[in-house]
């Protein structure tokens, strides 16, 4: 992580999933990163989607270990055990609509709005994970109506959220992040354990993408391998 500066800050939200949690072991091996902060459900302070004033009331109990020079939303949510990813209309209901919104988009959306504020002002880089198949663009198969939707809506939130922020934080970063399939438990049920990579080949990989960014990619959609992505 060449481009931040020695002791650099880093805060992990969602530190329990596969895939975040293998980012916090990473910055913590990582000899330049001075501190990691992980949020989580169970962390204290803890930060849960489905609580809304935890969100920020753990930007607050956190605010005082910044500015953090990266922070990174790692939750996600494709299935649960009510419920897996709708294959056609007639399986679209409010309930799993709803979830999946809140975890994918709304909570992240008031991430945005409470941790943004502490990212550091001279290198600040802040990454939510989204998914390829919330592209409007490359969708070519259908099904997953929730999850797509909830993903492409949490494109926007971030695409809206860059063009403000930078107006105050000229250096600041801020992407969308596609992680490739990933061996975890998000995607444990649809062969993710046969074809995806482990999660701390994943985050290795995001975290090199996130070290080349500067402030002129801010407001765009990334790939794992560094390529850009359609909307």
């Amino acid at each position: 992580m060449n481009s931040f500066p020695d002791q650099f800050k880093a805060l992990v939200i969602g530190a329990t999933g596969g895939i975040g949690a293998a980012f916090v072991a990473l910055l913590e091996a990582d000899p330049r990163c001075g501190s990691v902060v992980a949020l989580h459900r169970h962390s204290q302070p803890a930060l849960d989607f489905a609580q809304e004033n935890s969100i920020s009331e753990a930007a607050l109990a956190v605010a005082a270990e910044g500015p953090f020079h990266l922070i990174i939303n790692a939750a996600g949510i494709l299935h649960s055990d009510k419920f897996k990813p709708e294959k056609k209309l007639g399986d679209l209901h409010y309930q799993q609509m709803q979830e999946t919104f809140l975890v994918n988009a709304f909570g992240p959306a008031l991430v945005l709005r409470h941790f943004s504020r502490l990212l550091d002002k001279e290198r600040g880089v802040m990454a939510s994970l989204s998914a390829k198949v919330g592209s409007i663009e490359d969708n070519r198969l259908g099904g997953w109506y929730s999850y797509r939707a909830s993903k492409a809506a949490l494109n926007m939130l971030l695409k809206t959220a860059a063009i403000e922020i930078k107006r105050s934080q000229p250096n600041s970063v801020v992407i969308a992040l596609h992680p490739g399939t990933v061996s975890s438990a998000l995607s444990q049920p649809f062969k993710g354990g046969e074809i995806g990579r482990p999660a701390q080949d994943a985050a290795a990989d995001m975290l090199a993408v996130l070290d080349g960014l500067t402030p002129e990619d801010s407001g765009q959609f990334y790939s794992y391998n560094g390529a850009r992505l359609p909307w």
